[in-house]
């Protein structure tokens, strides 16, 4: 057995803001939010959605003989995270501007199984960032990061929206989980809602990927050529900028997670004529690759 003091004292000294525990059960009542989210069509051209929905709301049957989930999250919030100058028309989400967090996260966990195996040799373990079917967002409610808000992500009250999460399933069990947290939450606040220009946050709080300028600039099947992009070229953040939260967050605390572009730099026109050997030399190691420079130049002119 493992305590969750020293999981969580490991954590943080690989570089975590947030740590919890949760025993590896079932969430039934997300799976069930998740399907009439899906039924309604609100995933759009994301069909692999559709795929291991068993695993995705039971780990057990993700990972086997699992009995804890430890999720991690890490702050990204910079200088960017809140808010372009009015009418700049080649805006970058703010993580985008960092090295791949799939890439950082995974090797942060990695690092934390290795601490953990110092007290418990014969551990199994698997680490998940956001590439497998897990309910991570569920999983960090339970574990007492924060509350679902209406934009969909989960809201902690002292590092707002941005920030990542990661997972690693233990076969383990730990002496103590963690519990969701109570008597905070959105309140009657909307800013998220009206932030969005496409209207794409629905009041279930979940999002219509339809009409979603994230998916539209990033996902190669595009959700919807029709929409307005309001200046966005990779991602979005319009709906986390403008929450009270994030306004009030303080910046990320993790080098491993500081901007190495400057998106001020990268004028649209700097877009137009730059070439993919400039592009990879500029974006390599980020997000951004996954769109390509070709897509980024032609969400230039929507």
């Amino acid at each position: 057995m493992i305590t969750k003091d020293f999981i969580i004292n490991s954590a943080k000294r690989v570089g975590f803001d947030l740590v919890g525990v949760v025993p590896a059960e079932p969430l039934a009542e997300q799976r069930k939010c998740f399907e009439e989210w899906l039924l309604a069509g609100n995933h759009s051209t994301l069909s692999y959605l559709e795929r291991n929905i068993d695993k995705r709301f039971n780990v057990q049957q993700l990972v086997e003989n699992s009995h804890s989930v430890i999720v991690c999250g890490v702050s990204y919030l910079s200088q960017y995270s809140r808010g372009y100058s009015e009418g700049y028309c080649a805006k970058i989400a703010s993580y985008a501007l960092n090295d791949d967090y799939h890439v950082t996260i995974k090797a942060m966990l990695a690092e934390l199984a290795e601490e953990l195996k110092k007290v418990s040799p014969e551990l199994k373990f698997r680490a998940f960032v956001d590439s497998a079917p897990v309910a991570e967002k569920s999983l960090a409610v339970r574990a007492g990061f924060g509350w679902i808000g209406r934009q969909s992500l989960v809201v902690n009250p002292k590092l707002g929206t941005m920030f990542h999460l990661g997972e690693l399933i233990i076969d383990d069990v730990v002496d103590e989980y963690d519990t969701p947290m109570e008597g905070v939450n959105c309140g009657n606040c909307r800013k998220c809602v009206e932030a969005c220009p496409n209207q794409a946050i629905l009041e279930s709080r979940l999002v219509d990927t339809r009409r979603c300028i994230s998916c539209r600039t990033i996902e190669r099947e595009g959700c919807n050529d029709n929409i307005k992009l309001d200046g966005w070229i990779f991602g979005c953040d319009a709906c986390q900028s403008v929450c009270p939260f994030n306004q009030h967050a303080p910046l990320h605390r993790n080098p491993k997670f500081d901007p190495r572009i400057d998106p001020y730099e990268l004028t649209p026109e700097r877009w137009q004529t730059m070439t993919e050997e400039e592009f990879k030399a500029i974006a390599s190691t980020t997000p951004m690759t996954r769109s390509g420079l070709e897509r980024i130049k032609n969400n230039l002119e929507k």
